[in-house]
């Protein structure tokens, strides 16, 4: 039986800025090559400005390569126009950042469903998923809290959930520990190891953090503009 082929694939990808006046572009990456299977968890580390956010963003369509392709199940996502990179990311993507990024007027329930707008009205079985999830993540009774009520920790779980909502196939997270204390932040860490392997989504997430790396199935470096 042939291999499964990967969820997302990257080749030779290339990322430059360029530089004020007349100097030398930026190179940020340089040729990174890798694949990233189905269901594992991978944590890309490397020191502050090394372009972890950059990647992590091309992946997600919020970038866009210099050279290099990048393919999503098959799919070049360079083939994609606007709209369709938009509902890519809508229904195949969910995104972790380091703030929550949550909305302070809307219960922790209609955050959640915010990613479900954008197919219209949120279905009775999308209501129900996420009150589901937001019991596994230990907010059942936070759900018509908003967001000024909650602890760091609980709001960045409601990030998660807010991710995860329409199903997605990748997780990208970009240091969803960073704002958070040491407890809170092994907590998170653990819960997105567990919802990895319960959804079995892909996981990818940047961090500074060693312990999160280490609870992660793969851990890649990037230094000098590319991956090890």
């Amino acid at each position: 039986m042939a291999d499964e082929a990967p969820l997302l694939r990257l080749t030779n990808v290339s990322r430059e800025f360029p530089a004020a006046g007349e100097g030398v572009a930026l190179a940020v990456l340089r040729d990174i090559s890798v694949d990233f299977s189905r269901g594992e968890s991978v944590a890309i580390i490397g020191p502050s400005g090394s372009g972890k956010s950059t990647l992590l963003n091309i992946i997600g369509t919020l970038d866009q390569p210099t050279s290099g392709t990048v393919k999503f199940d098959g799919q070049k996502l360079d083939a994609l126009n606007e709209d369709g990179q938009a509902l890519l990311r809508n229904r195949q993507m969910g995104f972790i950042f380091q703030s929550h990024h949550l909305l302070p007027q809307c219960t922790v329930t209609e955050n959640v469903l915010v990613p479900a707008l954008a197919q219209g009205t949120p279905t009775p079985d999308t209501e129900q998923r996420a009150r589901q999830l937001l019991e596994r993540v230990g907010l059942g009774e936070r759900l018509t809290h908003r967001p000024g009520q909650l602890s760091g920790g609980e709001r960045q779980r409601v990030a998660v959930v807010r991710a995860l909502i329409n199903r997605p196939t990748l997780l990208l997270a970009d240091e969803p520990t960073g704002a958070l204390d040491r407890a809170s932040a092994e907590n998170l860490g653990q819960l997105l190891i567990d919802l990895n392997q319960e959804e079995k989504v892909t996981l990818i997430a940047v961090t500074h953090s060693a312990e999160l790396a280490g609870r992660m199935g793969r851990t890649l470096e990037l230094k000098d503009g590319q991956l090890t």
